[in-house]
């Protein structure tokens, strides 16, 4: 492994060690808290990491979206999508808000409500972010909810959580993930075998956000009938 790649691992273990949280930029306004907040970071405190929201970022469950509609306050909202990877909005009911940049979501809102009004100007801004995570699931000795800061593979992310226990069923990893639309899940199998004994590297996929990593029991496995 290339000394870039330790140094990540490292740096990802030591942020589950210090339980450091991932925020947005919009967190942190140099502006608004000016000396005073620089002064709070002592060393010692837990310190926060940025993530830069850029316009292509993709939204997540349990991110925080400030929806503001101009000129209408009765419709202008702070949301928190759902796990289901939708949000609630008046006259337009639930919106699926998960794999859509902020642009595409103010579009999908902006039609909407020219059903209502004429020429509604929609904006949206990322308050907290909170979908930057993977889930491990099953077999592995340290299940749970894990940041995802950095470029991770499957590999990394099984790492993370401690490895496989003996019981793990390492060749039949499945990684839940939703769709582009948002509306549903898609499901990507992968073998450890394949990806460290033979040349099925391509089944170290890159992690996204809310992808769900599940090593099934030897157990669960159910062999073919002969």
């Amino acid at each position: 492994m290339r000394k870039t790649n330790v140094l990540g691992v490292y740096a990802v273990l030591l942020t589950l060690l210090t339980g450091m949280s991932v925020v947005s930029a919009q967190e942190v306004d140099p502006k608004k808290h000016g000396a005073a907040s620089t002064k709070a970071a002592a060393p010692g405190a837990a310190e926060k990491s940025l993530l830069i929201v850029t316009p292509e970022y993709i939204i997540g469950p349990e991110d925080v979206l400030e929806i503001t509609v101009w000129k209408n306050a009765d419709l202008s909202k702070q949301v928190q999508v759902r796990p289901d990877g939708r949000i609630s909005l008046p006259l337009l009911g639930d919106i699926s808000a998960v794999a859509k940049t902020p642009t595409q979501l103010t579009e999908e809102i902006s039609t909407g409500l020219r059903a209502y009004m004429e020429n509604p100007t929609i904006s949206i801004m990322i308050k907290d972010v909170q979908s930057y995570n993977i889930y491990v699931l099953g077999e592995v000795n340290k299940p749970g909810k894990f940041p995802l800061k950095s470029k991770t593979t499957l590999l990394q992310g099984i790492t993370v959580a401690g490895g496989f226990t003996p019981m793990a069923a390492r060749n039949k990893i499945v990684v839940f993930r939703f769709t582009k639309d948002g509306e549903g899940q898609t499901k990507l199998k992968a073998s450890y075998d394949d990806i460290v004994v033979r040349d099925g590297s391509s089944q170290n996929i890159e992690l996204k956000p809310g992808d769900q990593i599940v090593v099934p029991s030897e157990t669960m496995v159910v062999l073919p009938s002969r």
